[in-house]
């Protein structure tokens, strides 16, 4: 990936938040016939991305191999009406922010019921977290768990390598930065609160 060290994040405190806010990545990874790409919810557990896919899957074929798990965090289009340099020199232009957080490792595969349980445990205990009753695994009848069970395969990614782009126009003077993050918040569609909110926890660019 293409970083530019003024938009390099290298703090991994950062980068594995962005990770459990935006949990669904995209796993990329080169199988008999080329580059496959999946998109899996994945866990970090310390060091390891855990997830899990169908039995049927390519990846369930791939243990061992060399594989890219890409998170990406809030994006938008930016106007370079928001900057106030425009309004005084007109020489800017458009350009799109976003931050994402590429994580590089090797695909182990597994097996075991105990294992996947538990990762499905923890999985829905925490996105059901903010429903009013929280569906939990018991809910289900335990020969229908069971057999959802034998149909998925575990997938552990251990982290050897992880990089982060945060494009949020740290390039720019601070006040272009805050007009930026006035017009998201005017603007205010998809994502743009999440996109807005992570630029004012950027630090100012340097003078």
């Amino acid at each position: 990936m293409y970083i530019p060290k003024h938009f390099a994040e290298t703090r991994v405190e950062v980068l594995h938040g962005l990770i459990r806010d935006c949990p669904f990545a995209t796993l990329v990874a080169n199988g008999p016939d080329g580059l496959i790409a999946n998109h899996l919810p994945f866990e970090l557990v310390g060091d390891a991305l855990h997830g899990h896919v169908a039995r049927g899957n390519e990846l369930v074929r791939l243990d061992g191999a060399e594989v890219l798990a890409i998170f990406q965090g809030p994006d938008g289009y930016i106007s370079p009406n928001w900057y106030p340099t425009k309004q005084e020199t007109h020489r800017e232009v458009p350009t799109w922010d976003y931050a994402v957080v590429h994580v590089h490792g090797r695909l182990k595969t597994i097996q075991d019921t105990a294992w996947l349980r538990s990762l499905l445990e923890r999985l829905t205990d925490h996105h059901e977290a903010t429903e009013p009753q929280p569906w939990r695994i018991t809910d289900a009848p335990a020969e229908h768990i069971e057999k959802s069970l034998r149909a998925i395969v575990g997938i552990e990614i251990a982290i050897e390598r992880i990089e982060g782009k945060f494009k949020l126009n740290q390039n720019h003077p601070e006040r272009n930065r805050l007009g930026t993050i006035a017009g998201l918040r005017r603007r205010d569609g998809d994502g743009d609160a999440e996109l807005a909110a992570l630029m004012a926890l950027q630090e100012a660019p340097k003078p």
